[in-house]
């Protein structure tokens, strides 16, 4: 399959053979499946299994059509890394960052960004947070930092890094008297990869810490999200952290769906201990499924529902209004909330066989109660969407 991919910011277009991430996801998954404990047990993703990755278009999705990207619909991209969540969440955690990433290089310079795009198949990952520091050399940066929860930066060509900005041995301020933040982007060969990802859950995302020493890097590639236009298309008119506490959600949806799947899948044969039922048979089982379905089921219909009116929104209005922005970021965090309860249901059903490294549920426990603690989606999130429901002064530029 091919898609209309324009190769300007004019709109012009040539033909790109991409294949459609949201159509294959099913094949991914299944590959994914295959290799799940060869993720976790490597605590990364597989270098070839990433460049398959790359070349399916996941790590594209949301990158600009301008600059080669799919720029995909955030419905779109969801599914599909809910689908992949359903065989590895650790597979979809990396995919997903590398996707919102890869959105970054819509508030670049054209010839910056396309520099970083020479080839198609480019993986970006880092974060965010401003845990670095880069002064102002001129018209360059020097760089320096540590940085936490890298995901899928080990399999990357780039690294975005978070970092507050010296210049004549001042932190530069915004409007508002917040230290200013940019994201400096740099070639994976500057940076230090440190082997600290020994965690309870999400072990195969190599969410490891990296670190940069003396990085030179031009300012213009570099991007601040709280002062920089990206491209004016509809997909970028969706926050950055909007996007990624969306695809948190997506992993976490997927999770559940594969945990619930595993509980059925056992349930029939699976006699406990002193009953002559089967586990399926049993009135709680019956019931505890069915509120793990209606968990995951309506906060997915909340979650698609808010994401199509915003979607409808930056296409028809040029601009997502606060209000929808607010019920996206209450939607992915009850997303999340609803979907570790019905974990925790199958999970408590399945007894002793769902402490067992052979059962899905012992992963898909430790995996979503990782995913929690992701800032994105934390109780935090509840306070700034309750403060907007209120009528309350609220900071929303990061909304």
């Amino acid at each position: 399959m091919t898609t209309t991919t324009p190769d300007r910011t004019d709109g012009s277009a040539t033909q790109q053979p991409w294949a459609q991430p949201e159509q294959s996801a099913a094949g991914i998954a299944a590959a994914v499946r295959e290799r799940a404990d060869e993720i976790e047990a490597a605590r990364r993703v597989p270098a070839d299994l990433s460049a398959e990755f790359a070349k399916a278009g996941l790590y594209a999705m949301l990158s600009p059509r301008a600059y080669g990207g799919l720029e995909m619909a955030p419905d779109a991209f969801a599914r599909t890394i809910e689908r992949i969540a359903q065989a590895d969440a650790s597979a979809a955690w990396v995919a997903f960052i590398g996707a919102t990433s890869g959105s970054a290089l819509a508030y670049l310079p054209e010839r910056v960004a396309r520099e970083i795009t020479a080839s198609r198949e480019t993986m970006i990952a880092g974060v965010f947070a401003p845990r670095g520091k880069a002064v102002v050399q001129g018209s360059d940066f020097i760089v320096n930092g540590r940085w936490q929860w890298g995901s899928g930066t080990q399999n990357a060509q780039w690294i975005l890094g978070g970092c507050l900005i010296e210049r004549d041995g001042e932190l530069e301020r915004m409007p508002n008297g917040a230290p200013l933040s940019r994201m400096v982007v740099v070639r994976s060969s500057e940076v230090e990869f440190l082997d600290t990802w020994q965690v309870s859950g999400l072990c195969g995302t190599g969410s490891t810490d990296f670190a940069m020493k003396n990085v030179r890097v031009p300012v213009e590639r570099s991007v601040g999200l709280a002062i920089d236009r990206p491209l004016d298309r509809p997909l970028y008119r969706f926050p950055q952290f909007t996007l990624l506490a969306l695809g948190i959600a997506a992993v976490a949806m997927g999770t559940a769906r594969n945990a619930i799947e595993e509980l059925i899948d056992f349930a029939g044969g699976k006699k406990p201990q002193g009953s002559s039922r089967s586990l399926a048979a049993r009135s709680r089982t019956q019931s505890d499924v069915a509120e793990a379905e209606g968990f995951l089921r309506s906060a997915r219909s909340f979650y698609y529902e808010t994401v199509a009116a915003a979607w409808k929104a930056a296409n028809d209005d040029g601009e997502v209004p606060v209000a929808m922005r607010r019920d996206m970021r209450l939607a992915t965090t009850h997303a999340v909330r609803s979907a570790v309860r019905a974990v925790d249901l199958v999970y408590n059903l399945g007894g002793g066989t769902s402490v067992y490294k052979t059962s899905r549920l012992q992963r898909c426990f430790r995996d979503i109660h990782v995913a929690t603690q992701h800032m994105m989606v934390a109780p935090a999130t509840l306070e700034l969407t309750g403060r907007l429901f209120l009528g309350l002064d609220t900071e929303t530029w990061a909304l």
